[in-house]
């Protein structure tokens, strides 16, 4: 996944303004203790970072994959 994905989905499940309050403000635990941004910043990758927002923000797993992409 790439960064941009990253931000797609989150702005799809989160809304644009959200998404980066979210992104800034929440401790992921999976990540070290850093925010969904540091970790991006940090080079982790983006699909284990979003998993890790989702986790945390209970996202249903039919959500994870995004709007267009049916679940397997």
């Amino acid at each position: 996944m790439r960064i941009s994905d990253f931000w797609r989905l989150m702005d799809d499940e989160f809304g644009a303004g959200y998404s980066r309050v979210l992104a800034r403000d929440l401790v992921l635990n999976t990540a070290g203790g850093r925010s969904a941004q540091e970790a991006l910043q940090a080079g982790l990758d983006p699909r284990s970072v979003w998993l890790a927002v989702c986790q945390m923000q209970d996202v249903p797993l039919d959500r994870r994959l995004g709007k267009d992409t049916p679940a397997t």
